[in-house]
């Protein structure tokens, strides 16, 4: 069995799923976000036959000791040192919001290695190329907390823990850090296909941030909108396994 960092959670295809998918679905988490915040969605690609692999960052779960990353290439140069991706590709990259960038990044780096990447699943993230352009993100406890409260996706009864809310600052702030200092230009491309999905109410990135996307592949560029918000994957989950799993 293929060794991995014990910070990567995988789970494996299940037992009753019709036939075995090719490959391994990889899955980057939102600013501040945890692995086990997918979990549920793991669950559903498991049962689809998917081999999936949950990615956590610094300053957070079973990482809390990590010192952040400076920069997303170091985030995901980590993510990528973490385990032989060789052994279980080809590979499909999900990535919500921030996790979008860090999953383009990881891709350059596997296909730079020869590793097969299928397909780019870039969710609520707007495209590397309009990042450097965009207003600064906050990175006081204040400013992070009125964010997160903006954007949604946290149980506002959490924001009374004041231990909970230390803990989600510290990983939202070197999430922050690390993104407000991207730039990426329009001519860095991925041989990968990218697929990018969104809220049709999240206001923190429209489609006109979204488009964008299909300047960085050199493969086939698609888009799908759901009602929602910035977390419209909350109530359209088995919709987007669907698009995992069929790009399989």
């Amino acid at each position: 069995m293929t060794e991995f960092a014990p910070w990567i959670k995988r789970f494996g295809p299940d037992a009753t799923a019709v036939g075995a998918a090719e490959g391994a679905v990889l899955v980057f988490p939102h600013a501040g976000g945890a692995a086990a915040a997918y979990r549920k969605l793991a669950k559903e690609l498991s049962t689809r036959g998917a081999d999936t692999y949950l990615l956590q960052y610094p300053c957070r779960a079973d990482r809390l000791a990590h010192p952040p990353a400076a920069s997303i290439a170091e985030l995901a140069a980590q993510l990528y040192a973490a385990g032989d991706w060789h052994a279980v590709a080809p590979l499909h990259l999900f990535g919500h919001c921030m996790g979008a960038t860090v999953a383009f990044e990881f891709a350059r780096l596997a296909e730079a290695d020869d590793v097969a990447v299928g397909r780019l699943f870039a969710s609520a993230g707007q495209a590397p190329v309009t990042i450097a352009d965009s207003a600064p993100l906050p990175t006081t406890q204040a400013g992070l907390i009125a964010d997160m409260v903006d954007l949604g996706g946290t149980d506002p009864r959490l924001l009374d823990d004041d231990d909970f809310v230390e803990l989600l600052v510290q990983a939202l702030q070197a999430d922050y850090r690390a993104l407000d200092g991207y730039h990426c230009g329009p001519q860095v491309r991925i041989d990968a296909d990218i697929h990018a999905i969104g809220g049709r109410g999240d206001h923190r990135v429209p489609p006109e941030l979204l488009q964008p996307w299909a300047t960085h592949t050199r493969g086939a560029f698609t888009r799908t909108e759901f009602d929602g918000g910035h977390f419209y994957l909350d109530g359209h989950l088995s919709d987007v396994v669907r698009l995992l799993s069929d790009s399989e």
